[in-house]
């Protein structure tokens, strides 16, 4: 069986090629003070996928190197499924990642629609 945290790894790699593959990701970095919000998901200063991104994606990455704990309790995909409502079905890979994730690490898939 494959680790959690390898699990991860490859959940979080599609993750960012999902964004790619929709134009959500980007190249240039927000800047210091724009990651340093302490509102959830960085609301007050970043879109979404740009929390997704340069926060969680890379957050959890560096935990899986340095071998850190992982979180127990998440729940990212009900606020995929509401800041991507105006992607459509583009949005499905994405939320079911994020979901996948969620699952993962907390125990619980809560989503709404596009189940696999």
């Amino acid at each position: 069986m494959t680790s959690k945290p390898t699990q991860l790894g490859i959940h979080l790699k599609d993750l960012a090629a999902q964004l790619k593959q929709v134009g959500l990701w980007q190249l240039e970095r927000p800047s210091t003070q724009a990651l340093s919000s302490s509102q959830p998901f960085c609301l007050d200063t970043l879109a979404f996928e740009q929390w997704l991104q340069f926060v969680f994606i890379e957050k959890l990455q560096a935990m899986i190197v340095a071998d850190l704990p992982l979180p127990s309790k998440i729940s990212v995909a009900p606020m995929g499924e509401e800041a991507f409502k105006s992607l459509g079905k583009n949005a499905a890979d994405i939320i079911s990642t994020l979901a996948d994730i969620d699952e993962l690490l907390s125990g619980n898939k809560e989503q709404s629609s596009n189940d696999r």
